[in-house]
């Protein structure tokens, strides 16, 4: 107020009610763990996914099918990061004029449910193997069935909208028929086939498992150095050596005589699978050397004068590891040690291990650890496997078995195959691993018994990265055993294999990041055979029968007996009485025997495609999109691909998306024992769900993200600003009477507003379109903090709150408020759904719901690249006067900057020009600013990187200016209209209009 006497009339005005101040019920703080199970439950009440799909009928279909998480416990942070981001996409392209239906699903079959029925039954005392399946069973589908309606509603918690009430899931009964009906097409066209090979198997589950049912942890090993002796030379009628068959030279008898005093040293980790052993690998790209020990500490080791064969390059490190020195005799060749054979060092043990060990060339052999050699037990590693099989034409013209010994069975203990450990040996079979995951006593008694013989080199513990079960997180071995198989490269008819279908499939695939596509690339280049097959009870059986040598009975009235009665009964019906006879009608019972197995549950969720985007009305076939973790490369995405290739010869998916996973704040693996775990549920309590949404929309999923306690505290700072825009936004549209100001009437800083909402629209679009969802938050952000609180709506304010209700520029500021509030708040609305609901609503109290509308479309004469270059020019000068201001309410010069008149000295001619029709002190927010010329007075103010621009800040009150008692302002014109002395021109004529108007 100023010093001016007022009259009566003045004294009783309350000039705050003159004004178009916000009004606005939206509150400032949010509350949103209150509010947000509230508008949960409106969205059910209200239907809104229903009316989704009844309002999208006959758009474009955008699909999204959905990765199922395991039915088995509440959601942890990586199923909220999983389904938020799941969940923006869908919405954003429903709101971008697609059918974009999200079905939630699950996997229920397998370990991780059976587990947990056992870990209960263990608990109550019960066998598993005294109840009968089905019973067994029918526990697992009613475990299974508890966690999707809890999962189902923590996921619906996060503002996730999808068809809970019909998911899809794999226990279902048409779901087991069609997973049966994947299976039998793979079995009649001759891609399944009953195997021997050595698998990844969980003594502990008792079960074979696949690549991405296991996880590397550090794990210490026993290892050993163990010799076999020569025994033989030239029995090799011919040996192959970078693929070519080479003939061995018949002088080799004579030149080599010295290398039957030997003995080949192999070194190994996995002790016990020595009694396995059926060769040693040599490379024809090692050196190697012929040594003598000189001296000798340990009595067990080698003793002084014997000769031993290893790789140059670690004949030093081993002969340290035994405590020896050795010379080095001579060379040897790859051709000798092509000739040579060899004996079991366990040859003659209770009358075992009588057979000869031939060595053979490998291309995965290095010199890179141990001695150069690879003891090959083919019953115990892909890679022994492969080079046995590579050999066995050889071997078997040389009189060799080439049957491979089944040495452990399935509870880890040695077999008869294994003379001397298995049964026969006293005090009973030793065994590998015990039922809780612990070492046993194989490894011990295979070195008591090499050093027995005199056949340990050295001996030593190795800590190294080791295969685990993920379920039950206990080790796992390598383990020959009869399984299912799908053939990776057998020749499909048409020229392809499924190999070079995937390979294809993979090449016609979008991945974001691009990255993922030479992941799943090396991965499927390098695969085995997919083995099918799990020895368990819950899950879809192999519903084949097969005959004595593992052919399969391929009868299409059979297969369809057996899908008829799933789909009626589910896969219940493989394990009822009379299952057997029921299926084969006519055919001889006797010669058929029904597999038992079960399907790998990788199986089940790859073909959820079928019985979902093929089977449902809503979908489509091939989905748009698969999002999930880096993970599943080799797991999801993985077994989608090869069961979608092997039926119809393509990917079932467009496009693949990856998240990382989430770490804490330090960037270390989330775990309960460190204590950083961060629940989501506890999130969503404290702060609310589009708290944790708004953390998934800032970081870059792509990679690995971090979250804590700081982290959510950022993301609360950030999200507060966000609230206080569209709230001061919504205080500001409480005056909007829907009039509209044309675009060629409106002021230049509205056009340039709009302008810039056709910019934003062009990135929120694409940035949706490349799922980039930090891309638009923080351009978002950036816009509402920056360009509209701290400036657009700063400036505004006055027009906004003190100008008449005819001014132009006040319709129009409002009017582009409105806009701004509709963009913002359908922008933002996939990702934070709650939030702009509750906007949307406030300023539409009638509406249904945000989530219904579409993206806005923005007239493409909003566009103004003209117009924004200028008014770039014009924010630089602003720049420097703000910053100007700053400095002299640091100093206390002034205290408000409508105190100031800014003093702008130009010396840019584009700069200058780009002002000249601009009304900089509202822009400055100053009561008045004055344009000068020439060169910058001493002490002006100036920015580095803004050339030719002064700034000398005065105070309004030395020009002689006066304040306004209404809108605060200096002018030289208060007190000139005498109804409204205390008051400036501007402000006197509005309350004129306003009393005219019967507002005052």
């Amino acid at each position: 107020m100023t010093d001016t006497p007022m009259t009566d009339t003045v004294e009783t005005i309350d000039y705050s009610k003159t004004l178009y101040l916000p009004q606005t019920d939206f509150p400032m703080r949010a509350g949103l763990p209150e509010k947000e199970p509230l508008l949960v439950k409106r969205w059910q009440d209200m239907e809104l996914y229903r009316k989704l799909r009844e309002n999208a009928a006959g758009r474009e279909k955008y699909v999204l099918h959905d990765g199922p998480p395991y039915a088995n416990g509440n959601i942890h942070i990586g199923h909220a990061l999983n389904k938020i981001l799941k969940d923006v996409i869908t919405r954003s392209f429903q709101m971008r004029g697609y059918d974009s239906n999200y079905v939630p699903g699950w996997d229920c079959h397998g370990l991780p449910i059976e587990w947990k029925i056992e870990e209960q039954y263990r608990a109550k005392g019960k066998n598993k193997d005294e109840v009968p399946v089905n019973e067994f069973r029918k526990e697992c589908r009613e475990f299974a069935a508890h966690w999707i309606k809890v999962q189902g509603g923590e996921f619906q918690r996060l503002g996730v909208v999808g068809d809970f009430d019909n998911p899809y899931t794999t226990m279902a009964f048409h779901a087991e028929a069609r997973i049966a009906g994947e299976l039998l097409k793979f079995a009649m066209s001759g891609q399944l086939y009953r195997g021997s090979k050595p698998v990844m198997w969980s003594v502990v589950e008792r079960t074979a498992l696949a690549e991405a049912e296991v996880e590397y942890q550090d794990y210490e090993s026993d290892t050993i150095w163990a010799k076999f002796p020569v025994v033989s030379l030239a029995r090799r009628v011919t040996d192959v050596i970078d693929g070519q068959l080479a003939k061995l030279d018949p002088k080799l008898t004579q030149t080599s005589l010295d290398l039957l005093e030997a003995d080949v040293v192999i070194w190994t980790t996995t002790p016990w699978t020595i009694p396995g052993n059926r060769a040693v690998n040599y490379s024809p790209r090692i050196n190697y050397g012929l040594y003598e020990v000189t001296a000798a500490e340990n009595a067990f080791g080698p003793q002084t004068g014997e000769r031993l064969i290893f790789a140059d390059a670690l004949a030093e490190e081993a002969a340290t590891k035994a405590k020896l020195t050795m010379d080095r005799l001579r060379s040897i060749s790859a051709e000798e040690l092509g000739s040579l054979t060899l004996s079991h060092p366990f040859k003659g043990l209770n009358g075992g291990y009588e057979f000869d060990v031939p060595m053979l060339a490998g291309e995965h052999v290095t010199d890179e650890a141990g001695t150069g050699f690879v003891h090959t037990a083919p019953g115990h590693g892909r890679e022994d496997f492969d080079a046995w099989m590579d050999a066995a034409s050889d071997l078997r013209q040389r009189g060799i078995d080439t049957a491979i010994p089944f040495t452990v069975d399935d509870a880890g203990f040695f077999t008869k195959d294994a003379p001397g450990f298995g049964a026969d040996r006293e005090g009973g079979a030793a065994r590998v691993i015990d039922d809780n995951g612990k070492k046993g006593n194989a490894n011990q008694a295979v070195i008591d018994e090499l050093i027995k013989r005199k056949a340990l080199f050295a001996r030593g513990r190795q800590k190294h990265s080791y295969p685990h079960s993920w379920r039950s997180k206990k080790p796992i071995i390598f383990r020959n055993t009869p399984q299912w198989f799908v053939f990776m490269d057998k020749e499909l008819g048409d020229g392809t294999t499924l190999r070079s279908r995937a390979l294809k499939a993979i090449d016609d695939t979008r991945f974001v990041p691009a990255a993922g596509q030479n992941r799943i690339r090396a991965m499927i280049e390098e695969r085995p055979d997919w083995v099918l097959s799990r020895q368990r009870a819950w899950g879809v059986p192999i519903a084949v029968f097969a005959d004595a040598d593992g052919n399969v009975l391929r009868d299409e009235a059979v297969n369809q007996r057996i899908i008829d009665a799933f789909e009626k009964e589910g896969a219940d019906a493989w394990f009822a009485a009379g299952a057997k006879e029921r299926f084969l009608g006519n055919h001889d019972a006797s010669k058929w025997q029904q597999v038992m197995d079960i399907l790998d549950v990788w199986f089940d969720s790859g073909s959820t495609h079928v019985f979902t985007l093929e089977d449902r009305p809503d979908l489509k076939w091939p989905a748009d999109v698969y999002l999930e973790g880096s993970d599943q490369h080799r797991g999801w995405f993985h077994s989608s691909l090869l069961e979608s290739c092997g039926t119809t010869g393509r990917a079932p998916y467009d496009t693949v998306v990856t998240h990382g996973f989430t770490m804490d704040e330090e960037g270390r693996k989330m775990s309960k024992s460190l204590g950083n775990t961060v629940v989501p549920q506890d999130v969503i309590k404290q702060s609310g769900a589009d708290i944790l949404r708004l953390w998934v929309v800032t970081t870059d999923y792509w990679e690995d993200q971090r979250l804590g306690k700081n982290v959510l505290q950022t993301n609360i700072d950030a999200y507060r600003k966000l609230r206080n825009t569209i709230r001061w936004m919504l205080g500001t549209l409480a005056h909007d009477d829907g009039e509209d100001v044309p675009l060629d009437k409106m002021p230049e800083l509205e056009r340039l507003m709009l302008h810039r909402l056709s910019e934003l629209d062009e990135v929120v679009r694409a940035g949706y379109d490349a799922f980039e969802f930090k891309r638009i938050t923080r351009t978002l952000l950036d816009f509402m903090v920056v360009e509209l609180s701290a400036f657009y709506f700063d400036v505004r304010k006055d027009a906004l709150y003190c100008e008449a209700p005819s001014s132009v520029k006040r319709k129009a500021s409002v009017q582009v408020v409105r806009h701004l509030f509709d963009c913002l708040v359908k922008w933002l609305a996939p990702m934070l759904p709650f939030t702009m609901e509750e906007a949307w609503l406030d300023r539409h109290p009638d509406a249904v719901s945000v989530h219904l509308d579409q993206f806005p479309r923005i007239p493409a004469d909003w566009k103004n690249e003209a117009l924004a270059e200028k008014w770039r020019k014009v924010r630089q000068v602003r720049r420097v006067v703000t910053g100007a201001l700053e400095i002299a309410r640091a100093q206390k010069v002034i205290g408000s900057s409508l105190e100031a008149v800014p003093v702008v000295t130009l010396d840019d001619a584009a700069l200058e020009a780009a002002i000249s029709d601009v009304d900089m002190a509202e822009m400055a927010i100053t009561s008045d600013l004055v344009i000068a010329h020439g060169n910058a007075p001493s002490g002006a103010f100036t920015l580095d990187d803004v050339k030719g621009v002064a700034v000398v800040v005065e105070k309004a009150e030395d020009r002689g200016l006066l304040k306004c008692a209404r809108s605060w302002r200096y002018t030289a014109d208060v007190g000139q209209d005498k109804e409204f002395p205390d008051v400036s021109a501007r402000d006197a004529a509005v309350l004129h209009e306003l009393k005219a108007l019967g507002r005052l």
